[in-house]
């Protein structure tokens, strides 16, 4: 743990790192995708759903103005979840490229890559900033699946009934699965990023593994660090940013016990689970149930036999 505090102060500058030359070519793909990001985050908090319209229209099934109504209210929105779904597709796309750049053999070690590639660390850390609070939000709204399922059940009965829908064009019925098998999942976001992670390392076969798992395991231990330190915790200048480096700390745990053959909760494990259990609840309550929930249910390895039973009954 040594390496890292020295490291740190070098860390806090990460926030407004600015890329090298060498970094530019990733950081430009990248960027194009975080600069949407925060327009997908605004949709998503403001998205109030067609509940009210679907339930006039399923208990007045004979009234035929209260089922266009519904449909009326419901394909736009539709439009939307379809959107968020093409948004992650991106967004996996982009931490292709950075996991491509943060694990290539070009330095000795992570350390090296991260102090070297801060603009790059900071773009991972953003996604995994944008994923943990696009899940959240995404948690707390039961509407999403309903007005997508509502909006399915009213297509395919259109189709017996061979009513012409406009719009169908736009989502077709593979799109739909896939769009539905999203939306079911808990954080479909870090879901999304976990495969991605996973598919990453399985299709670099000649990486080292490690490579990828140091550099997501002493991004958790920086996040740890700086938010446990007082002399370092003082230096942010915001609630934000304490809020941030939780998201990411809670991000890259996850990918790690995704990736990594024992999970992030083994023995073996690099990251100092119960430490970064401790820092969340030391936060309040109410801005970290997310993600505890997301350490609870999108983990891989948390069940598993062999994890600690003090870390178990922490997260209970």
């Amino acid at each position: 743990g040594g390496v890292f505090l020295k490291v740190i102060p070098q860390y806090l500058s990460i926030f407004n790192a600015q890329p090298t030359e060498a970094e530019r070519e990733v950081w430009d793909q990248v960027d194009v995708v975080l600069k949407d990001a925060k327009g997908i985050l605004d949709e998503l908090q403001a998205y109030k759903g067609a509940g009210q319209e679907i339930r006039e229209a399923i208990q007045n099934p004979n009234d035929e103005a209260l089922q266009e109504q519904a449909w009326a209210a419901v394909v736009p929105l539709v439009g939307k979840l379809k959107k968020f779904y093409e948004f992650s597709q991106r967004l996996e796309a982009a931490l292709h490229s950075l996991l491509g750049a943060l694990t290539s053999e070009t330095y000795d070690d992570t350390t090296q890559h991260l102090e070297r590639e801060q603009a790059l660390a900071k773009q991972f850390a953003e996604i995994l900033h944008f994923t943990l609070r696009f899940d959240e939000l995404k948690m707390t709204n039961p509407a999403i699946q309903n007005d997508f399922s509502y909006y399915r059940r009213t297509l395919s009965r259109m189709r017996i009934n061979n009513v012409p829908a406009e719009g169908e064009n736009e989502v077709n019925n593979e799109l739909a699965n896939r769009i539905s098998l999203f939306y079911a999942d808990a954080t479909p976001m870090l879901k999304t990023l976990s495969d991605g992670t996973t598919k990453f390392v399985s299709e670099n076969k000649n990486l080292p593994i490690e490579n990828t798992t140091d550099c997501l395991s002493t991004m958790a231990s920086v996040c740890k660090v700086m938010l446990e330190t007082p002399e370092y915790r003082s230096r942010f200048t915001s609630e934000d940013t304490v809020s941030f480096c939780l998201r990411v700390m809670v991000g890259v745990i996850i990918l790690y016990d995704y990736v990594h053959p024992v999970g992030a909760f083994a023995k073996s494990s690099k990251i100092d689970m119960k430490g970064c259990i401790k820092v969340l609840k030391e936060q309040p309550p109410n801005s970290v149930e997310g993600l505890l929930n997301a350490l609870r249910y999108t983990t891989k390895h948390l069940n598993d036999e062999s994890t600690n039973k003090t870390i178990k009954s922490m997260l209970q």
